[in-house]
């Protein structure tokens, strides 16, 4: 029997809001494809826009792995679990490092928080909780994996809705630019 049978609705829930997310940003890039991009703009990207689906991915990536029928295998279900909380802070560091080398934005602290701390706390928080699940202690750790992919979900849609305006703003100050250009 799947040991996490209680909890399925609640990753049902949040891997099918990362999945439907993940999908909603490809909407969002498609729209905004025929934008034209100066080359600092793509470092700015990689540091800000792919860091939204990386998480989203990774939320839908732990929750499809709750529904998986682990039976007796809950060592390989911890371990899993670990890594991936493991490559999530790897992955949090090269971000952070990204954001630090590219020239096109100049982060604010919202941005640190929302891009290191908050996906560093969760992916922490993910790797600290699968280490300390046991066959004993369950209730504890599950609810601080819950709170972590919810936060890393949270995150991702802050993100998304950060990106999309500066992208919008952005294309509204380049078409007011061109005007402006015209009319001379």
């Amino acid at each position: 029997m799947n040991p996490f049978v209680d909890w399925q609705n609640f990753y049902v829930i949040v891997g099918g809001a990362a999945g439907a997310l993940t999908g909603l940003q490809f909407v969002v890039m498609a729209l905004i494809a025929d934008m034209p991009v100066e080359a600092h703009e793509i470092e700015t990207a990689n540091a800000f826009a792919t860091p939204t689906i990386v998480h989203f991915s990774a939320a839908l990536l732990f929750a499809a792995s709750f529904a998986m029928p682990w039976g007796g295998h809950m060592l390989a279900a911890r371990g899993l679990w670990v890594l991936g909380g493991v490559a999530g802070l790897g992955y949090v560091g090269h971000v952070t490092q990204r954001m630090r080398r590219q020239a096109g934005y100049k982060p604010v602290f919202e941005d640190w928080c929302f891009h290191s701390l908050l996906p560093g706390a969760g992916y922490a928080a993910i790797m600290v909780s699968a280490a300390g699940l046991s066959d004993k202690a369950r209730e504890t750790p599950l609810f601080a994996m819950a709170f972590a992919l919810l936060l890393l979900l949270v995150v991702g849609i802050h993100n998304a809705w950060d990106n999309v305006t500066y992208l919008v703003l952005l294309r509204h100050q380049r078409a007011d630019a061109q005007k402006a250009r015209q009319a001379e």
